[in-house]
């Protein structure tokens, strides 16, 4: 089996972006910058959703499936900054890679990363493969690489269960329980900006992280359902996963004893 890395990405409002774009006086602090923007925004496409380029990634979250190994975690620390966590990702995606698997990452993760590591000077060389690279495996890569929306090296399954039309478009938590598995707790993505200002960085990374998961549950439901698992390996692998995080519950993570807590209610 491929390696798997399910990932999940929480972003803020770049202020100095902002700041820099509109030529904005020093003496705005930055929640007047960001409700500036969002105004702005708000004028000009009746939405607070700030365009790609202009969000600051703080929290990247991966659920690797491994070898027989399963791990969840997020990159850096609570101390690392934007092009460090984008850094590492793309040197994961580099070490093994894998399968990448996302909820609507063809529309809002992959993008910003790419915007904010052009932004930082990241190399990927790796993850940019079209067929024409340096790796031993190259030729693969121009018929099932990462970029191209229609590849399942990287599989966006917001997308593709909506057969790429974008009208039918289901939420990630909604479809996480009503397949029984425990979706959001107690944070979006709408408050990780206010969660950010009052310095709640473990909470975001936390929250990012059971995102991350409930993305590598659906992909495993969805590989039920495509034949890829029968139904006693599906089993396997979600027990695999309950075990993992039972293990981290036991060791003092307390998103985790409450995922799992949810979970098996």
């Amino acid at each position: 089996m491929f390696p798997i890395l399910a990932f999940d990405i929480e972003t803020i409002p770049d202020v100095h972006g902002i700041r820099l774009l509109n030529d904005l006086p020093k003496h705005l602090n930055d929640e007047d910058v960001v409700e500036f923007a969002l105004q702005q925004n708000r004028a000009k496409n009746g939405s607070d959703f700030m365009p790609h380029h202009l969000h600051k990634v703080v929290a990247i979250s991966c659920c690797l499936r491994a070898g027989n190994a399963i791990r969840v975690g997020t990159i850096g620390n609570e101390q690392s900054d934007e092009a460090e966590m984008i850094n590492d990702f793309f040197k994961t995606i580099e070490k093994y890679t894998p399968t990448l698997v996302s909820w609507n990452g063809g529309g809002f993760d992959l993008p910003v990363l790419h915007y904010r590591a052009m932004i930082h000077g990241i190399q990927a060389a790796r993850y940019w493969n079209l067929g024409d690279g340096d790796y031993q495996d190259s030729r693969d890569f121009k018929w099932n690489n990462y970029i191209s929306r229609y590849h399942t090296r990287h599989t966006d399954l917001m997308d593709l269960l909506a057969l790429y039309t974008g009208r039918t478009n289901a939420p990630l938590d909604q479809m996480a329980k009503l397949c029984g598995f425990p979706g959001k707790l107690g944070m979006d993505g709408s408050k990780v900006w206010s969660a950010y200002l009052a310095g709640q960085i473990k909470d975001i990374r936390d929250y990012c992280e059971t995102d991350a998961m409930n993305t590598y549950l659906m992909y495993q439901r969805f590989r039920l359902m495509n034949g890829a698992l029968s139904p006693e390996e599906y089993n396997d692998e979600i027990e695999k996963a309950q075990e993992y995080l039972s293990e981290q519950a036991e060791q003092g993570k307390q998103h985790w004893a409450e995922f799992m807590d949810e979970w098996l209610a």
